[in-house]
Protein backbone atom coordinates (compact mmCIF):
# COMPACT_ATOMS: atom_id res chain seq x y z
CA UNK A 1 0.00 0.00 0.00
CA UNK A 2 1.34 3.72 -1.02
CA UNK A 3 1.53 6.55 1.18
CA UNK A 4 -1.75 7.82 -0.92
CA UNK A 5 -3.35 4.82 -0.69
CA UNK A 6 -3.11 5.02 2.74
CA UNK A 7 -5.16 8.49 3.03
CA UNK A 8 -7.32 8.65 0.23
CA UNK A 9 -8.89 12.48 1.58
CA UNK A 10 -9.36 13.45 -2.16
CA UNK A 11 -11.08 11.90 -5.30
CA UNK A 12 -8.25 11.83 -7.51
CA UNK A 13 -11.24 11.47 -10.81
CA UNK A 14 -11.92 15.57 -10.05
CA UNK A 15 -9.97 18.54 -11.25
CA UNK A 16 -8.11 21.20 -9.74
CA UNK A 17 -10.27 23.96 -8.84
CA UNK A 18 -9.68 27.75 -7.42
CA UNK A 19 -10.52 26.84 -4.04
CA UNK A 20 -7.50 24.49 -4.03
CA UNK A 21 -5.43 27.33 -4.16
CA UNK A 22 -7.42 29.57 -1.75
CA UNK A 23 -5.61 28.76 1.46
CA UNK A 24 -8.70 26.58 2.92
CA UNK A 25 -9.69 23.22 3.96
CA UNK A 26 -9.46 22.68 -0.04
CA UNK A 27 -5.84 23.41 -0.21
CA UNK A 28 -5.18 21.53 2.82
CA UNK A 29 -6.72 18.12 0.96
CA UNK A 30 -4.52 19.25 -2.12
CA UNK A 31 -1.24 19.29 -0.20
CA UNK A 32 -1.95 16.63 2.31
CA UNK A 33 -3.38 14.02 -0.21
CA UNK A 34 -1.09 14.85 -3.09
CA UNK A 35 2.11 16.83 -2.15
CA UNK A 36 2.85 15.05 1.06
CA UNK A 37 3.07 11.39 0.69
CA UNK A 38 4.82 12.15 -2.56
CA UNK A 39 7.51 13.80 -1.65
CA UNK A 40 7.55 12.76 1.91
CA UNK A 41 10.78 13.09 4.11
CA UNK A 42 11.23 14.07 8.16
CA UNK A 43 11.92 17.95 7.13
CA UNK A 44 9.27 18.60 4.48
CA UNK A 45 7.10 17.08 7.78
CA UNK A 46 7.89 19.84 10.33
CA UNK A 47 4.78 21.68 8.32
CA UNK A 48 6.79 24.86 8.44
CA UNK A 49 6.77 28.10 5.88
CA UNK A 50 10.84 27.20 6.12
CA UNK A 51 13.28 24.14 5.91
CA UNK A 52 15.95 24.38 8.71
CA UNK A 53 18.72 22.07 7.82
CA UNK A 54 22.23 20.83 8.88
CA UNK A 55 25.40 21.88 6.81
CA UNK A 56 27.13 17.94 6.64
CA UNK A 57 30.93 19.38 7.16
CA UNK A 58 32.90 22.62 5.90
CA UNK A 59 33.22 23.92 2.21
CA UNK A 60 30.64 26.79 0.45
CA UNK A 61 27.16 26.76 -0.75
CA UNK A 62 26.23 26.27 -4.01
CA UNK A 63 22.55 27.24 -4.78
CA UNK A 64 20.52 27.32 -7.96
CA UNK A 65 17.18 27.77 -8.87
CA UNK A 66 15.26 27.31 -12.41
CA UNK A 67 11.86 27.26 -13.76
CA UNK A 68 10.18 24.10 -15.72
CA UNK A 69 7.35 24.68 -18.52
CA UNK A 70 7.83 21.76 -20.49
CA UNK A 71 4.98 20.82 -23.13
CA UNK A 72 3.71 18.18 -23.38
CA UNK A 73 3.83 17.45 -19.99
CA UNK A 74 4.13 13.54 -20.37
CA UNK A 75 6.44 12.44 -22.68
CA UNK A 76 8.95 9.31 -23.36
CA UNK A 77 11.12 8.49 -20.87
CA UNK A 78 10.04 11.22 -18.10
CA UNK A 79 7.75 14.17 -17.33
CA UNK A 80 8.09 17.53 -15.99
CA UNK A 81 8.22 16.30 -12.20
CA UNK A 82 11.26 13.92 -12.82
CA UNK A 83 12.98 16.76 -14.43
CA UNK A 84 12.19 19.24 -12.39
CA UNK A 85 14.48 17.37 -9.95
CA UNK A 86 16.85 16.00 -12.35
CA UNK A 87 17.54 19.65 -13.74
CA UNK A 88 17.81 20.91 -10.51
CA UNK A 89 20.03 18.92 -8.97
CA UNK A 90 22.49 18.71 -12.25
CA UNK A 91 22.56 22.50 -12.20
CA UNK A 92 24.09 22.40 -8.12
CA UNK A 93 26.19 19.45 -9.00
CA UNK A 94 27.50 20.89 -11.89
CA UNK A 95 29.94 23.50 -9.83
CA UNK A 96 30.95 20.14 -7.97
CA UNK A 97 28.88 20.43 -4.83
CA UNK A 98 27.21 17.78 -3.20
CA UNK A 99 23.33 18.12 -3.71
CA UNK A 100 21.70 18.57 -0.34
CA UNK A 101 18.58 19.84 -0.86
CA UNK A 102 15.16 20.98 -2.95
CA UNK A 103 12.86 23.22 -2.76
CA UNK A 104 9.40 22.75 -5.62
CA UNK A 105 6.88 25.24 -5.98
CA UNK A 106 3.73 24.11 -8.17
CA UNK A 107 1.53 26.83 -10.35
CA UNK A 108 -1.37 24.58 -11.43
CA UNK A 109 -3.91 26.00 -13.62
CA UNK A 110 -7.72 25.44 -12.90
CA UNK A 111 -9.41 22.34 -14.02
CA UNK A 112 -6.01 20.52 -14.52
CA UNK A 113 -6.95 16.04 -13.90
CA UNK A 114 -5.91 15.63 -10.19
CA UNK A 115 -4.90 12.37 -11.23
CA UNK A 116 -1.86 14.14 -13.70
CA UNK A 117 -1.18 15.91 -10.72
CA UNK A 118 -0.62 12.81 -8.41
CA UNK A 119 1.33 11.40 -11.16
CA UNK A 120 3.88 14.10 -11.16
CA UNK A 121 4.24 14.63 -7.68
CA UNK A 122 4.78 11.34 -7.41
CA UNK A 123 7.06 11.18 -10.33
CA UNK A 124 9.14 14.36 -8.51
CA UNK A 125 8.98 11.76 -5.19
CA UNK A 126 10.96 9.08 -6.81
CA UNK A 127 12.92 11.16 -8.80
CA UNK A 128 14.22 12.73 -5.58
CA UNK A 129 14.45 9.29 -3.24
CA UNK A 130 16.32 8.11 -6.00
CA UNK A 131 18.97 10.88 -5.99
CA UNK A 132 18.82 10.93 -2.11
CA UNK A 133 18.19 14.32 -2.35
CA UNK A 134 14.95 15.53 -0.77
CA UNK A 135 12.44 17.85 -0.97
CA UNK A 136 12.25 19.70 2.19
CA UNK A 137 9.98 22.69 1.19
CA UNK A 138 7.13 24.12 -1.05
CA UNK A 139 4.64 25.86 -2.18
CA UNK A 140 1.24 25.61 -4.30
CA UNK A 141 -0.28 28.05 -6.29
CA UNK A 142 -4.01 27.81 -8.60
CA UNK A 143 -4.53 30.04 -11.51
CA UNK A 144 -7.26 30.96 -13.32
CA UNK A 145 -8.15 28.70 -16.53
CA UNK A 146 -5.99 29.65 -19.41
CA UNK A 147 -3.28 31.35 -17.19
CA UNK A 148 -0.64 28.47 -16.90
CA UNK A 149 -0.87 25.44 -19.56
CA UNK A 150 -1.56 22.79 -17.18
CA UNK A 151 1.73 23.28 -14.52
CA UNK A 152 4.44 25.18 -13.88
CA UNK A 153 7.31 24.25 -11.73
CA UNK A 154 9.72 26.54 -9.96
CA UNK A 155 12.87 25.02 -7.90
CA UNK A 156 16.03 25.89 -5.98
CA UNK A 157 18.33 23.80 -5.25
CA UNK A 158 21.34 23.37 -2.31
CA UNK A 159 24.57 22.03 -2.17
CA UNK A 160 28.13 21.93 -0.22
CA UNK A 161 31.30 22.64 -2.60
CA UNK A 162 33.94 20.49 -0.87
CA UNK A 163 37.25 22.75 0.24
CA UNK A 164 39.85 23.30 -2.56
CA UNK A 165 37.06 22.71 -5.28
CA UNK A 166 36.96 25.82 -7.85
CA UNK A 167 34.91 25.39 -10.91
CA UNK A 168 33.76 27.91 -13.22
CA UNK A 169 32.70 28.76 -16.37
CA UNK A 170 36.13 31.44 -16.83
CA UNK A 171 38.29 29.04 -15.96
CA UNK A 172 39.09 27.28 -19.72
CA UNK A 173 42.49 28.15 -21.00
CA UNK A 174 44.54 27.98 -24.66
CA UNK A 175 44.88 23.49 -24.56
CA UNK A 176 42.35 22.27 -22.40
CA UNK A 177 40.26 18.89 -23.47
CA UNK A 178 36.47 19.28 -24.11
CA UNK A 179 34.46 16.25 -23.09
CA UNK A 180 30.95 15.14 -23.42
CA UNK A 181 29.74 12.61 -21.59
CA UNK A 182 27.28 11.08 -23.72
CA UNK A 183 24.92 11.04 -27.08
CA UNK A 184 23.42 14.39 -27.56
CA UNK A 185 19.76 15.69 -28.88
CA UNK A 186 17.76 12.65 -27.17
CA UNK A 187 15.74 15.09 -25.11
CA UNK A 188 14.37 17.29 -27.60
CA UNK A 189 13.61 14.96 -30.30
CA UNK A 190 11.44 12.63 -27.33
CA UNK A 191 9.99 16.19 -26.49
CA UNK A 192 9.26 16.92 -30.33
CA UNK A 193 8.13 13.41 -31.39
CA UNK A 194 5.76 13.50 -28.59
CA UNK A 195 4.62 17.08 -29.08
CA UNK A 196 3.65 16.56 -32.99
CA UNK A 197 2.89 12.38 -32.53
CA UNK A 198 5.85 11.60 -34.53
CA UNK A 199 6.46 8.01 -35.30
CA UNK A 200 9.92 6.55 -36.00
CA UNK A 201 11.42 2.59 -36.14
CA UNK A 202 13.09 3.21 -32.83
CA UNK A 203 11.74 5.05 -29.93
CA UNK A 204 13.36 8.12 -28.97
CA UNK A 205 13.72 8.71 -25.00
CA UNK A 206 14.91 11.66 -23.04
CA UNK A 207 18.08 11.33 -21.27
CA UNK A 208 16.87 13.08 -18.47
CA UNK A 209 18.84 11.87 -15.22
CA UNK A 210 20.54 13.58 -12.65
CA UNK A 211 24.18 13.45 -12.87
CA UNK A 212 25.54 14.04 -9.44
CA UNK A 213 26.90 10.91 -9.19
CA UNK A 214 28.88 10.83 -11.90
CA UNK A 215 30.00 14.23 -11.34
CA UNK A 216 31.25 13.12 -8.14
CA UNK A 217 33.27 10.14 -9.92
CA UNK A 218 34.99 12.76 -12.29
CA UNK A 219 35.75 15.20 -9.12
CA UNK A 220 37.59 12.12 -7.30
CA UNK A 221 39.65 11.15 -10.52
CA UNK A 222 40.64 14.40 -11.89
CA UNK A 223 41.04 16.94 -8.52
CA UNK A 224 42.37 19.97 -10.04
CA UNK A 225 43.10 19.58 -13.30
CA UNK A 226 38.92 20.10 -13.63
CA UNK A 227 38.18 23.51 -14.95
CA UNK A 228 34.34 23.48 -15.51
CA UNK A 229 30.97 21.63 -16.21
CA UNK A 230 27.76 22.59 -18.23
CA UNK A 231 24.91 20.70 -18.84
CA UNK A 232 23.55 21.33 -22.53
CA UNK A 233 20.01 22.02 -22.37
CA UNK A 234 18.18 24.88 -24.14
CA UNK A 235 20.51 25.83 -27.64
CA UNK A 236 22.11 22.52 -27.06
CA UNK A 237 25.40 21.13 -26.86
CA UNK A 238 26.01 25.08 -29.61
CA UNK A 239 24.89 27.36 -27.42
CA UNK A 240 26.66 26.12 -24.16
CA UNK A 241 30.26 25.37 -25.98
CA UNK A 242 29.69 29.20 -27.47
CA UNK A 243 28.83 30.24 -23.77
CA UNK A 244 32.44 28.52 -21.92
CA UNK A 245 34.13 30.37 -25.18
CA UNK A 246 32.77 34.11 -24.34
CA UNK A 247 33.18 33.84 -20.48
CA UNK A 248 36.26 32.25 -20.64
CA UNK A 249 37.70 34.75 -23.87
CA UNK A 250 38.68 31.52 -25.54
CA UNK A 251 38.23 29.45 -29.39
CA UNK A 252 37.03 26.35 -28.94
CA UNK A 253 37.44 23.65 -32.38
CA UNK A 254 35.35 20.30 -31.79
CA UNK A 255 34.87 17.29 -34.31
CA UNK A 256 32.64 16.06 -35.33
CA UNK A 257 33.04 12.39 -36.20
CA UNK A 258 33.88 12.46 -32.32
CA UNK A 259 30.57 13.60 -30.96
CA UNK A 260 28.14 10.85 -30.12
CA UNK A 261 24.55 10.45 -31.62
CA UNK A 262 22.07 8.27 -31.51
CA UNK A 263 21.34 6.91 -35.11
CA UNK A 264 17.91 7.26 -34.38
CA UNK A 265 17.84 10.81 -33.16
CA UNK A 266 20.23 11.80 -36.42
CA UNK A 267 17.69 10.23 -38.74
CA UNK A 268 15.16 12.49 -37.18
CA UNK A 269 17.16 15.61 -37.04
CA UNK A 270 18.06 15.04 -41.10
CA UNK A 271 14.53 14.53 -41.55
CA UNK A 272 12.99 17.27 -39.68
CA UNK A 273 16.04 19.49 -40.78
CA UNK A 274 17.34 19.94 -37.23
CA UNK A 275 21.00 20.46 -36.22
CA UNK A 276 21.67 18.22 -33.82
CA UNK A 277 24.39 20.13 -32.15
CA UNK A 278 21.46 23.07 -31.10
CA UNK A 279 18.71 20.10 -29.83
CA UNK A 280 18.46 20.04 -25.87
CA UNK A 281 19.76 17.36 -23.66
CA UNK A 282 18.90 16.78 -20.16
CA UNK A 283 21.26 14.06 -18.83
CA UNK A 284 24.51 15.25 -20.07
CA UNK A 285 27.24 17.46 -19.39
CA UNK A 286 30.13 18.80 -20.98
CA UNK A 287 33.77 19.03 -19.11
CA UNK A 288 36.84 21.13 -19.68
CA UNK A 289 39.90 19.59 -17.95
CA UNK A 290 43.60 20.13 -18.29
CA UNK A 291 45.36 17.85 -20.38
CA UNK A 292 47.36 16.25 -17.52
CA UNK A 293 43.81 15.28 -16.18
CA UNK A 294 42.20 14.48 -19.53
CA UNK A 295 42.57 10.33 -19.93
CA UNK A 296 41.84 9.68 -15.98
CA UNK A 297 39.27 11.68 -16.67
CA UNK A 298 37.64 10.02 -19.13
CA UNK A 299 37.89 6.59 -17.75
CA UNK A 300 36.16 7.64 -14.63
CA UNK A 301 33.33 8.53 -16.37
CA UNK A 302 33.32 5.97 -18.96
CA UNK A 303 33.27 3.39 -15.96
CA UNK A 304 30.01 5.03 -14.60
CA UNK A 305 26.20 4.13 -16.26
CA UNK A 306 25.90 7.67 -16.91
CA UNK A 307 29.15 8.19 -18.89
CA UNK A 308 29.52 5.16 -20.63
CA UNK A 309 29.49 7.16 -24.30
CA UNK A 310 31.78 10.01 -22.89
CA UNK A 311 33.70 11.13 -25.65
CA UNK A 312 36.71 13.83 -26.25
CA UNK A 313 35.13 16.15 -28.79
CA UNK A 314 37.44 18.93 -28.96
CA UNK A 315 40.25 21.53 -27.53
CA UNK A 316 40.22 24.84 -26.52
CA UNK A 317 42.20 27.37 -28.24
CA UNK A 318 43.14 30.66 -28.41
CA UNK A 319 40.88 32.82 -30.54
CA UNK A 320 40.06 36.73 -30.08
CA UNK A 321 36.86 36.53 -32.03
CA UNK A 322 35.83 33.69 -28.96
CA UNK A 323 34.51 31.80 -32.20
CA UNK A 324 33.36 27.47 -31.66
CA UNK A 325 34.38 25.78 -34.77
CA UNK A 326 33.85 22.46 -36.54
CA UNK A 327 35.95 20.14 -37.92
CA UNK A 328 33.14 18.41 -40.27
CA UNK A 329 32.95 14.18 -40.87
CA UNK A 330 33.92 14.97 -44.31
CA UNK A 331 37.72 17.18 -43.98
CA UNK A 332 36.05 20.57 -44.42
CA UNK A 333 34.52 22.93 -41.29
CA UNK A 334 32.45 25.42 -40.08
CA UNK A 335 31.13 27.49 -37.39
CA UNK A 336 28.97 26.58 -34.71
CA UNK A 337 26.72 29.32 -33.91
CA UNK A 338 24.13 29.96 -31.55
CA UNK A 339 20.87 28.88 -31.63
CA UNK A 340 18.86 31.39 -33.92
CA UNK A 341 15.17 31.73 -33.39
CA UNK A 342 13.26 29.15 -31.28
CA UNK A 343 13.38 25.77 -32.52
CA UNK A 344 11.76 23.68 -30.17
CA UNK A 345 9.74 25.42 -27.71
CA UNK A 346 8.95 24.31 -23.99
CA UNK A 347 11.93 21.47 -23.38
CA UNK A 348 12.52 22.53 -20.22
Amino acid sequence: MSPRDAKPRLDLSGRVEMTHGAGGRAMAQLIEAIFKPALANDFLAQGNDQAVMPLPGPGRLAMSTDGYVVSPLFFPGGDIGSLAIHGTINDVALSGAVPLYLSVSVIIEEGFPLADLARIADSMGAASRAAGVPVVTGDTKVVERGKADGVFISTAGLGLVPPGLDLSGDRARPGDRVILSGSIGDHGIAILSSRENLEFETAILSDSAALHGLIAAMVAAAGPHLKLMRDPTRGGLAATLNEIANQSGVGIVIEEAAIPVKPQVAAACELLGIDPLTVANEGKLIAVVDPAGAEALLAAMRAHPLGREAALIGTIGEDDQHFVQMRTAFGGGRIVDWLAGEQLPRIC
